[in-house]
């Protein structure tokens, strides 16, 4: 059975600033083929949300709500809520993680 899937405000706000970095410093082509990628990997959580496993800076703090699925670089952070999928945010895995998460994923 498949999950609903809903992107937060953030996670689409970080899709477009993806997009926009790549298009000026690379091409726009590159950045559509790269975020078509970002989606489609985003769409597959809908047949299996539990492929994701635990980000490590949250799971360190025993933080075990949220999973990560990776589309080199990138971070595709998400929730499972009922049949539900939340995708929180679309990260560049080369930062450093820690705080970012804890302020959007915890505070937030």
């Amino acid at each position: 059975m498949n999950y609903d899937i809903f992107l937060t405000d953030d996670a689409e706000a970080d899709i477009l600033d993806i997009w926009k970095y790549v298009a000026h410093h690379d091409s726009v082509e590159r950045a559509d083929t790269l975020v078509d990628g970002l989606q489609e990997a985003c769409l597959t959580l809908g047949r299996f949300p539990d492929r994701g496993h635990y980000p490590p800076e949250l799971q360190r703090v025993h933080v075990l709500d949220y999973r990560e699925l990776h589309h080199k670089p990138y971070r595709i952070i998400y929730r499972i809520v009922a049949r539900k999928i939340f995708i929180h945010c679309v990260l560049d895995g080369r930062r450093d993680l820690q705080e970012l998460l804890f302020e959007r994923l915890i505070r937030g």
